[in-house]
C-alpha cells in the first residue's frame, strides 16, 4: 500500500502554521502568552502532527480542548504541556483529570462539587464566567457577586483554582453596539481579577481573548490568547480583514478519474438537476461529500484546474462530482484544488462557506477522517 492513496488528500502547511503562530506573538504583549486551541482534531488539521509540531518548534506550552478524550491525546503528544479542558467532562471521570495533570473548565459550585467527590486529590481549574456568551459558567450581575462565589470556589480543598476565563460572543464584529457588548464583557471580568487582587489573591492566569479578540480587541490584560482559527489560517468573520502574514494551512486536493464529452439535453448526476444546454467536456473528480466537500455546493461551487476555475455540474455525490472543463485542457490523472492556490487564483475555506452559508470553521472541521492529511514543512 502507498503512504497515501491519491484520490483524495489534504496537505497540511507546518510552515505556514509557525508563520501564523510568529504573527500572531507579534500581535500580543509580552505579557500575554499563545494558547492553541486544537479541539476537533486541530480543526480537521490532525492534533497529533499539528500538537507535535506547536510544542516542539513553535514553543507553544498550553493547549486547550473540548473534552477529556482529546486532553488525554494532547497529553500524549506533549507530555510537558499545559491542557485546558473548555467543555463538560462527566463527573466520574474527574480521577482521569488528576491522572493526566488536566486543567478543568469549572462552570459552576454545583458541577465543582460533583467535580471533587468523585477525585481523590484536587482538581487543577480555571473558573469560567458568563459574561454575556451565555452558554457556561458563574452569573453574575455585578463582579462583586462573582468574587464572593469564585473565593467559595477557592476555599474548596478539592480544587486548585489557578485561573478565570470569559468567552467573547461577537469580537468578531466591528459594529458599535457589538464592541461596546465586547468591551463590557472584558472589563466584567478583569473588574473580577482586580477585587480578587485587592483581596491578596492572585491567579496565574486571567484570560479572555479568542482568535476575534487577537486580531481586534486585543487586551494585555489577558494572560493568554486562545488562537483557533486564526492560527490555522482563517477568518472569525469573512467581511473582516485579518493579518495579511496569516495564511490558511490546510489545502484539499483530488484527482480527475474520467473526462468526457456531453450532447446539449444530457443529464449530469442525481435528481437530473443540471442538463446541458449545449455540448460540453466533463470531468469526474475523484471527491466527495463523504470526504467533507459539501453537498450544497452542487452546481453553485468551483474547483481550480491548472489555476483556471471550473464549474461543478449537478449535486455532489458521496464520492465524486462532475466539473465544466470544456474551457481548458485535462486528462484522468490531473490533480484538481478544491481548497488552496492553484497559479494565481486560489479558493478558500471561507469562500466555500460563504457560497454554503455557513463558516469556514465547519468546512475544515467537515473534512473527513477518510481524507489523508499530508504535512508539508
Amino acid at each position: 500500500m502507498k503512504p497515501y492513496l491519491k484520490r483524495a488528500w489534504a496537505e497540511i502547511s507546518l510552515s505556514r502554521l509557525k508563520q501564523n503562530i510568529e504573527t500572531i506573538k507579534s500581535l500580543n504583549s509580552d505579557s500575554t502568552e499563545i494558547m492553541a486551541v486544537v479541539k476537533a482534531d486541530a480543526y480537521g488539521h490532525g492534533d497529533e502532527e499539528v500538537c507535535k509540531y506547536l510544542s516542539e518548534e513553535c514553543g507553544i506550552k498550553y493547549f486547550a480542548v473540548s473534552n477529556l478524550d482529546e486532553a488525554i491525546a494532547v497529553r500524549g503528544f506533549c507530555p510537558d504541556s499545559e491542557i485546558l479542558i473548555l467543555g463538560y467532562t462527566p463527573p466520574e471521570y474527574a480521577h482521569e483529570i488528576v491522572q493526566y495533570n488536566i486543567i478543568q473548565g469549572v462552570v459552576s459550585s454545583e458541577y465543582a462539587e460533583n467535580l471533587v467527590r468523585n477525585a481523590d486529590s484536587p482538581i487543577r481549574c480555571h473558573i469560567k464566567i458568563d459574561t454575556g456568551m451565555g452558554r457556561l459558567g458563574l452569573k453574575h450581575d455585578t463582579p462583586e457577586e462573582c468574587v464572593e462565589e469564585v473565593e467559595s470556589l477557592m476555599n474548596n480543598k478539592g480544587l486548585s483554582v489557578e485561573g478565570i476565563y470569559t468567552h467573547f460572543a461577537v469580537a468578531d464584529s466591528q459594529e458599535t453596539d457589538n464592541i461596546l457588548y465586547t468591551n463590557r464583557q472584558r472589563d466584567f471580568i478583569c473588574n473580577v481579577n482586580d477585587i480578587l487582587i485587592k483581596k491578596g489573591i492572585n491567579l496565574r492566569h486571567t484570560h479572555f481573548m479568542n482568535s476575534a479578540s487577537v486580531c481586534y480587541s486585543n487586551s494585555p490584560k489577558s494572560t493568554l490568547a486562545r488562537a483557533g482559527i486564526i492560527m490555522y489560517g482563517l477568518h472569525p468573520d469573512v467581511s473582516l480583514e485579518i493579518p495579511e502574514n496569516i495564511k490558511p494551512v490546510m489545502a484539499v486536493k483530488a484527482v480527475i478519474s474520467h473526462v468526457k464529452t456531453v450532447k446539449k439535453g444530457d443529464c449530469i448526476s442525481y435528481g437530473r438537476t443540471f442538463t446541458a444546454e449545449h455540448e460540453m467536456k466533463i470531468a469526474t473528480v475523484t471527491v466527495g461529500y463523504a470526504d467533507g466537500y459539501p453537498r450544497l455546493m452542487s452546481s453553485r461551487g468551483e474547483i481550480l484546474v491548472h489555476g483556471v476555475r471550473c464549474k461543478i455540474t449537478g449535486r455532489v455525490c458521496m464520492d465524486q462530482i462532475m466539473i465544466d472543463v470544456s474551457h481548458i485542457e485535462t486528462k484522468a490523472g490531473d490533480i484538481v484544488t478544491l481548497i488552496g492556490e492553484d497559479g494565481d487564483d486560489s479558493i478558500t475555506a471561507d469562500e466555500i462557506a460563504t457560497t454554503c452559508g455557513t463558516i469556514g470553521y465547519e468546512i475544515i472541521c467537515g473534512i473527513s477522517k477518510r481524507v489523508p492529511r499530508i504535512y508539508i514543512k
